[in-house]
């Protein structure tokens, strides 16, 4: 049996079965909340659909290609992002505790009023529809160049099958599959490890000494990466709707383990990229690697990038589908539920077409919203309602200003890749939180 129709293989029956398994949802609350007789999520299942909705494929192929680059730093630079989940986990728990807060919709509305509320949701709507392209390209790359008709119908088959068993159940089969898919990465990358690790010229000291602890070499992305979690986790609804959904305590427990065992899975799938630096090897890292070992290990990589990029995926069209008709009160009943997750899998497919940079999805809309900083990590402060406008508008000015390449080189004060991405967010953070307070300190 050919390379190819393994790959086909692994797609369908994967889908098939989790489409079999999945959970129908009868109700708005299993659908859009994931209860289940009314019982929600316990800290196992949400700490495994937190972890497992965030290692996304393009995740995966950016630690093991940082991996090669940069050597083990690369990996802990990436791994900086899953910060994210411990900031979000204590705001969201002290929004909730402390302010009475439902969700973030009725916070921004009630503090900063509607209008900041529907710019807030366009800035989510935005990643949402990231999320689609920039995982699904990664399937397409194990079945053909970019551009080959193998690449283009893996991955429309690919959001086909997984749109199928989140229409079947919403949230309800996104976290039901994310525990099983959780598992499944789990194995599968012991797998993987083990396999390098049993290579006679490469070992644990291999991996400690690959890269070399400098801003040239990493240090620049990671320390972008830990100011961008101050931020990041809020216009993300694939983690914050998970915030809602449990108590509040069982949330932040959820949320802080999640922090930890994310960050660690990330540095391990690193090693993959660390491996391939030693070897020699170029190219799309997890791809090659995989071609090294032979068809077993590349099917077993094939696999866990359609494990992680389902789990994202079905994440992203149940977010979407709650954006629509709960947090924008568009339409709460099932059937336009449904009809939202159908066209965001349509729009979200569309860049594949037009030849999309995958890392670009995070570095650069990471920037965008560092607006979102002082309006979370001040959450109750006072503020006028034009503070949450200044601060959001300047950090899209501070995004746009490292997407146009303009920023100026005497403001940079480090050197190497990713060294124009930390000051933009270092000036682009002081600057926010300094025009967040302005308003207030002119009333005064």
């Amino acid at each position: 049996m050919e390379l190819i129709n393994w790959q086909w293989s692994l797609i369908i029956v994967s889908s098939l079965i989790l489409f079999l398994i999945s959970p129908y949802a009868k109700s708005k609350n299993q659908f859009f909340k994931a209860t289940k007789r009314l019982k929600a999520p316990n800290t196992f299942v949400l700490t495994g659909s937190l972890i497992i909705s965030w290692i996304f494929a393009k995740s995966i192929t950016n630690a093991a290609n940082l991996g090669l680059d940069f050597g083990i730093v690369g990996g802990v630079a990436y791994a900086g992002y899953y910060l994210s989940f411990a900031v979000a986990g204590i705001i969201l728990f002290q929004l909730r505790s402390k302010g009475g807060f439902n969700g973030i919709h009725q916070f921004l509305t009630t503090k900063f009023g509607k209008g900041a509320m529907a710019l807030f949701s366009i800035l989510i709507a935005i990643r949402l529809f990231n999320e689609v392209w920039s995982n699904t390209m990664v399937i397409g790359s194990f079945f053909g160049t970019q551009g080959s008709k193998p690449y283009y119908w893996s991955i429309i088959i690919f959001t086909l099958l997984t749109l199928a068993y989140a229409l079947k159940g919403g949230l309800s089969s996104s976290i039901f599959t994310d525990v099983i898919q959780m598992g499944l990465f789990s194995v599968l990358l012991i797998i993987i490890l083990y396999h390098i690790f049993s290579v006679d010229n490469f070992s644990t000291k291999d991996v400690v000494t690959s890269g070399t602890w400098s801003f040239e070499l990493g240090l620049n992305l990671f320390f972008a990466a830990i100011i961008q979690s101050f931020s990041y986790p809020f216009h993300d609804p694939v983690l914050t709707d998970r915030a809602f959904i449990s108590s509040p305590k069982v949330t932040r427990t959820s949320f802080l383990l999640a922090s930890l065992l994310g960050a660690f899975s990330i540095v391990l799938f690193s090693v993959v990229g660390v491996y391939a630096q030693t070897q020699g090897l170029q190219g799309q890292v997890a791809v090659e690697v995989g071609k090294a070992f032979g068809v077993v290990i590349l099917l077993v990589i094939n696999f866990i990038m359609i494990t992680s990029a389902a789990s994202t995926l079905d994440s992203t069209f149940s977010s979407f589908s709650k954006l629509l008709a709960i947090d924008l009160n568009m339409g709460k009943n099932l059937t336009f539920g449904r009809a939202s997750m159908v066209a965001i899998a349509i729009l979200g497919t569309l860049p594949v077409f037009l030849d999309a940079e995958i890392l670009s999805a995070t570095t650069i809309s990471g920037t965008m919203v560092i607006g979102l900083t002082p309006v979370f990590l001040f959450w109750n402060t006072k503020a006028p309602k034009i503070s949450f406008y200044l601060s959001v508008a300047c950090g899209l000015i501070f995004g746009l200003i490292l997407v146009l390449e303009i920023f100026p080189k005497s403001l940079i004060f480090t050197n190497g890749k990713y060294a124009d991405l930390l000051w933009v967010n270092i000036w682009g953070i002081i600057s926010c939180i300094i025009i967040y307070f302005i308003p207030s300190w002119i009333k005064k």
